[in-house]
């Protein structure tokens, strides 16, 4: 009897958990759609030098730039060139960019980019050397150093030129070591505001929902309250620390509203639809002109022993055909029944971007239309 039920419990354990993901169907965490303001990253930016290079470094006569940081860095290191003609190829003047995470402390490291400025061909096998990142206030917050990391790369002989990806950009994983902390920390924030990625009311209205439905069975009283379509307040509990305490509520899952919007992108023929698109009842119908121009020129041959001369008379062929054209009723009340409507016409992604924009034109469209 025992085996019997501890076999049940396990079916019933089995089932329940088989039927978990089908009810989180569509239900997403609230840190993955969301931010805390002021909890972000900061740019930071600084100019260095590259050396290393096969050859493939800075021109110094077309870029002027890297010869001046040459010398000074020289300079700093005792050794006096000024005046002294500089042909070096294995050096190249580079921009690093870097983000600074919220936070970091003093002696983390950071991943860091680095892009060539002048007109270095490769930084393939380039060391970058110490260079300081400053942030927007002047102050400087980081210093990176390392060997590139380069994906690209670029071969040349003398006839004939073979580049693929970008040479002249790489990255430095944890090349930057950080010097300074940004000034502020979690306990100095006076509110706390979540910033939805994707602003909406009903989002903002399920986030408050799931927030105070937590905080009332676990600190006995509502804390959350929406602002806008953007921005939902959260008052600080007492009793658990802010950053346990937004861990909690980060991993609370909601139902995010998702807009009605047709996204098409001209240049690639890309075609999406949101799933709460509809289309009111509209008769379509696309037909495809071809127009073909041959041209099949003719030699004229002069008769003999005459003084003319021999030429080419065009003979120009043009045909019109024009396929389609039959009328099909299109009413979309979902989104499966929109694509099943539309796939029966056989349109091409082209036709379909323009049946789309003649639908939204026509008022029959029940969506944005966002054309790229």
């Amino acid at each position: 009897m025992r085996r019997v039920l501890a076999l049940l419990a396990g079916m019933a354990a089995l089932l329940l958990g088989a039927q978990e993901p089908v009810l989180a169907q569509g239900m997403t965490r609230i840190k993955d759609i969301s931010s805390i303001q002021g909890v972000r990253e900061n740019q930071i930016i600084g100019y260095g030098l590259v050396m290393g290079l096969q050859g493939t470094g800075d021109t110094l006569r077309n870029s002027p730039f890297t010869e001046q940081a040459m010398q000074s860095m020289l300079d700093r290191m005792g050794i006096n060139i000024k005046g002294l003609p500089l042909r070096a190829r294995n050096i190249a003047a580079v921009i690093v960019t870097a983000n600074l995470p919220a936070f970091a402390g003093v002696g983390s490291r950071i991943d860091v980019t680095v892009s060539s400025v002048g007109d270095a061909a490769s930084l393939m096998g380039g060391t970058l050397l110490m260079t300081p990142l400053s942030g927007n206030d002047g102050q400087v917050y980081a210093v990176a150093q390392g060997q590139l990391a380069v994906t690209g790369f670029a071969a040349q002989g003398q006839a004939e030129r073979l580049t693929q990806g970008v040479p002249t950009s790489g990255r430095i994983p944890n090349g930057a070591l950080v010097e300074r902390q940004i000034p502020g920390q979690l306990r100095d924030i006076p509110e706390l505001v979540v910033e939805l990625n994707n602003p909406d009311f009903k989002t903002a209205a399920r986030i408050v929902d799931a927030i105070n439905a937590y905080t009332r069975a676990r600190f006995g009283k509502p804390l959350a309250r929406e602002r806008d379509l953007r921005t939902v307040s959260v008052q600080r509990p007492q009793q658990v620390a802010i950053a346990r305490f937004l861990a909690d509520i980060g991993d609370l899952r909601v139902e995010p509203e998702t807009p009605a919007r047709v996204v098409v992108d001209q240049r690639t023929g890309t075609v999406v639809i949101g799933a709460n698109v509809q289309i009111s009842t509209v008769a379509v119908t696309q037909g495809n002109l071809t127009v073909a121009v041959t041209e099949t020129p003719v030699v004229s041959q002069p008769q003999p022993f005459s003084d003319g001369e021999t030429v080419v008379v065009p003979r120009t062929d043009i045909s019109a055909q024009e396929t389609g054209g039959y009328l099909s009723i299109v009413k979309g009340s979902d989104l499966q029944t929109l694509v099943r409507g539309l796939n029966r016409m056989g349109m091409r992604p082209s036709d379909i971007i323009s049946v789309l924009q003649a639908i939204k034109s026509a008022g029959a469209l029940q969506a944005e239309l966002v054309v790229q």
